[in-house]
């Protein structure tokens, strides 16, 4: 089976450069017209140039495919609706949404502002949240969509110095977690990807010894596979070095305790039995829970 996207439209935020650029050329290279969206800004958001977004363009173009550069702020609204607008008169349709913009503002906790610890989250939550909005009524009428989601190791399992980047990416999860349920009945399908890459964002974090391992272009095929007809939904893949992976967000079978005075010290002696993953399941939704803990407590869900 070859994952082609003729006659699908993409939209790729953040794709001039790093990873977002590797999965535009991707998609174009197998037939998709692309919006490559850019601000062109600095790693820490500031500053502003088109010029990124249309050297990948150019790229496209000159290897045959179709593509339009976009310049718009993922976290303005009313920018990601025009450009979303634009994409629609031009192409008629967006079939594909990959968030992929971002920005890193990182320090330790101690030393962060609210305002260092707000404009990541602007970007990265409110940004996919923006850009997923505009598309989702386009998708629902054409009961077709693909939009993926970009999360981190950092929010998935931590990172010092990262505290607003690891919540933003944390929030895109649950973000495609409900997405996911709500855009089922129109053949929307949302996922995430957790890369690890060498990109301007991680040039100082990644060893110069190891970042040839972690370039780029190894995660994409994870980004298209995706974002294609054949992708699952509700799925955490982690992709980087050429490894692919998923993480699941699982929930032990629990203890039933009931409710007592010594209820927190019985939580206490027995939470290495309350933890034990034996068993573990992933819940569907969040009413797996409550009929979780209902089941426990012998009584049927719905009763």
């Amino acid at each position: 089976m070859t994952l082609r996207f003729d006659g699908r439209v993409a939209i790729v935020t953040g794709a001039g450069n790093g990873l977002g650029r590797q999965h535009a050329l991707a998609l174009a290279a197998r037939g998709a017209t692309v919006v490559v969206n850019d601000l062109g800004g600095a790693r820490d958001g500031s500053g502003h140039s088109l010029s990124a977004a249309e050297s990948v363009v150019a790229e496209i173009v000159k290897a045959g495919g179709k593509g339009l550069a976009n310049g718009a702020s993922v976290s303005d609204s009313a920018a990601v609706e025009a450009m979303v607008a634009e994409a629609l008169s031009k192409f008629g349709r967006v079939d594909i949404l990959i968030n992929n913009a971002g920005i890193l503002r990182d320090k330790s906790f101690a030393k962060m502002t609210m305002d260092e610890f707000r404009s990541v989250v602007d970007v990265h939550l409110m940004g996919s949240a923006l850009c997923a909005k505009a598309v989702w009524e386009p998708m629902r009428t054409q009961n077709y969509g693909r939009i993926l989601m970009t999360t981190s190791s950092s929010g998935l399992f931590g990172n010092f110095g990262q505290a607003n980047y690891g919540a933003a990416k944390t929030a895109v999860v649950g973000l495609m977690q409900t997405l996911s349920i709500e855009g089922a009945k129109n053949n929307i399908h949302v996922n995430c990807l957790a890369p690890t890459a060498t990109t301007r964002m991680t040039s100082d974090i990644l060893a110069g010894d190891m970042q040839d391992h972690f370039k780029a272009e190894y995660v994409t095929p994870a980004a298209v596979y995706l974002v294609s007809d054949a992708a699952p939904t509700r799925c955490i893949m982690n992709a980087g070095a050429g490894t692919f992976a998923v993480t699941h967000i699982a929930m032990t079978q629990g203890v039933h305790l009931g409710h007592a005075p010594d209820t927190p010290e019985q939580i206490a002696a027995r939470f290495g039995e309350i933890s034990n993953r034996d068993g573990d399941t992933l819940p569907r939704s969040a009413a797996d829970q409550g009929a979780n803990e209902l089941a426990k407590r012998g009584v049927k869900s719905g009763a």
